[in-house]
């Protein structure tokens, strides 16, 4: 029997990409993902996670790893729902890997409503749980490759134009970068999502700050 485990990460930040994973693996290999540690990856430090995310890639059946970008994200959100953007992800995945049975992490509290809804568009049964990531392993492994991803781009991203922290708005770093790239560049970088609540805050204090600006040129 083949099961597929799916989980995102990087649903959170104002900066950068969300990853979706769907990890593909016979039911017989269970006990071998336990065996090499496979976990929430929030659980493992950076060189755990990508020792095992290695080690999960050579032994799956199959997995891929979908790229969300911040401007579809921006466009579900503006639409209302980033829940149905992550579904019609999933149902993708489930879709591609045609799977016996997919366990998905569930990004909403209706567990219930959202994999009937899945199991529908996707045309496979699914069980759809809240912290699947840490009571099935498959979706742990999931999560851990998707995290795997992330990393990578936002290392990439660091590279590019300069360390911004992990790109959450926890992240005191992640404020104070967007802070000075919006006073040097007069708007946010374009891997930041601007349907963020922290990024129109953001917007809303340079253009008060513009607008003083004006006030006080005119007196």
């Amino acid at each position: 029997m083949k099961i597929l485990g799916i989980d995102e990460a990087g649903r959170g930040p104002v900066l950068g990409s969300m990853m979706i994973c769907g990890y593909l693996i016979d039911q017989s290999k269970r006990a071998t993902l336990k065996a090499l540690g496979a976990k929430d990856s929030k659980l493992l430090v950076a060189a755990k996670r990508e020792e095992i995310a290695a080690k999960l890639r050579d032994i799956a059946d199959d997995y891929v790893v979908l790229k969300v970008g911040v401007n579809e994200i921006d466009d579900a959100v503006e639409l209302g729902n980033l829940n149905v953007l992550e579904m019609e992800k999933m149902a993708e995945i489930i879709r591609a890997l045609r799977p016996d049975k997919a366990i998905v992490d569930c990004p909403e509290t209706n567990t219930v409503r959202f994999g009937k809804r899945l199991s529908v568009m996707a045309r496979t049964p699914v069980v759809a749980e809240n912290y699947a990531d840490v009571t099935h392993v498959e979706v742990s492994a999931a999560s851990i490759l998707a995290k795997s991803e992330r990393e990578k781009e936002v290392a990439t991203l660091h590279a590019q134009y300069g360390f911004f922290g992990t790109g959450y708005t926890s992240d005191e770093r992640t404020i104070t970068f967007l802070k000075d790239w919006l006073e040097r560049n007069k708007g946010l970088p374009d891997f930041a999502r601007k349907s963020w609540i922290t990024s129109q805050a953001l917007l809303a204090g340079k253009e008060q700050k513009t607008l003083k600006w004006l006030n006080a040129e005119r007196d």
